[in-house]
């Protein structure tokens, strides 16, 4: 039986379907610790959350995992997680899992530019796929937004509102996700003729989006519109900007990224730009199980365009800081080519590729 049920070239085909059909009448289930025996692998996938122990806090990496679970369970393979903070501990985790054999490959997240993690599983020639892209010059598997398209397009976006003053709350710039989107803001503002707006760094969370935000505000000439690099340090420049008494979609203009859940519900929604995480989920986990399969890592390399989410947050420059800012030059023509691209609509979107 536990030839036919394996799929051994060496059972007849109707053999084997008689043994499948009755163990599916008797509702048998091979043993998991002798197939795992058998084949060598443990049968999970590792993840390991840039985060204290016991933290599981992010919304971002939460919705991920739920799909990245998910997945993983229609092939009978377990996900294993943990938490450590990014640096030395963080490594000694990925080691002890490697070392002890816990898991047959991992999906990392978050990447760095020089990501220790990325070069330590590519020397142990351990199968992963990386949710993000490094400045790592081997070749390894990765699904990836295009972070510049994303704020390239949300930039010409606002910049089509009105917008010349336009500051950008950033995670630093270690991570390769923030590298992206800060060149991404630049390179559209000077395509335009505009120079770059202020911009403020830290840790993407709540709390540091109301301190940044809080610092934009405390600027000589404060912007007219602010790009977040998450969708969670949008929302807590939300909350800072309306504590100041402004209207968000009126006073100031507010663009987030992830399309986390919560962003629908803020008051106003906020316009974001779309990670596709559910889809994301999936095909990290379709690469992955290439990989076990023998996949060469170079045929598993994805960049999928950005899809803006136009909502509420964000609308023209008001009159009067808008003649302000007109007193600075412009290129009219890239101004022109921008405020074709958004069209003044509501309900524009980019679809994924």
């Amino acid at each position: 039986m536990s030839r036919a049920l394996g799929g051994f070239d060496d059972v007849a085909s109707d053999t084997r379907a008689r043994v499948v059909a009755e163990a599916n009448r008797l509702s048998y289930r091979p043993n998991a610790t002798a197939r795992r025996l058998r084949s060598g692998r443990t049968e999970a996938i590792g993840v390991i959350l840039p985060n204290r122990p016991g933290h599981f806090d992010d919304a971002f990496f939460m919705q991920l995992l739920g799909g990245i679970g998910m997945h993983l369970a229609k092939r009978d393979l377990d996900l294993l997680v943990t938490c450590a903070p990014r640096g030395d501990d963080e490594m000694r985790v990925l080691r002890r899992l490697v070392e002890g054999r816990r898991v047959d490959g991992f999906i990392i997240g978050r990447t760095r530019r020089r990501d220790e993690r990325i070069g330590y599983l590519l020397d142990r020639g351990v199968p992963f796929v990386a949710h993000g892209r490094t400045e790592e010059t081997r070749s390894y598997a990765y699904l990836d937004l295009d972070g510049h398209a994303a704020f390239a397009e949300a930039t010409r976006r606002l910049i089509g509102f009105g917008h010349r003053r336009i500051g950008l709350l950033n995670a630093p710039d270690s991570y390769m996700f923030a590298h992206h989107r800060e060149a991404g803001w630049r390179a559209a503002l000077n395509a335009a003729g505009l120079p770059p707006g202020p911009l403020r760094a830290a840790e993407p969370t709540e709390e540091n989006g109301v301190r940044l935000a809080n610092e934009m505000l405390a600027e000589r000439e404060r912007p007219t519109a602010l790009l977040c690099a998450t969708d969670r340090l949008a929302v807590g420049a939300l909350h800072a900007l309306t504590s100041a008494g402004l209207r968000i979609g009126n006073d100031m203009s507010l663009i987030g990224h992830d399309n986390l859940p919560a962003s629908c519900f803020t008051s106003p929604a906020l316009t974001t730009m779309d990670q596709m995480l559910d889809r994301a989920a999936e095909r990290l986990v379709e690469m992955l199980a290439d990989l076990l399969d023998g996949a060469d890592p170079a045929t598993q390399r994805e960049l999928w365009k950005p899809r803006l989410l136009a909502r509420d947050s964000d609308g023209p420059c008001p009159d009067e800081l808008c003649r302000i800012a007109d007193n600075q030059p412009t290129s009219l023509n890239a101004w022109e080519t921008s405020k074709q691209i958004s069209g003044g609509r509501d309900d524009q979107e980019f679809p994924p590729g």
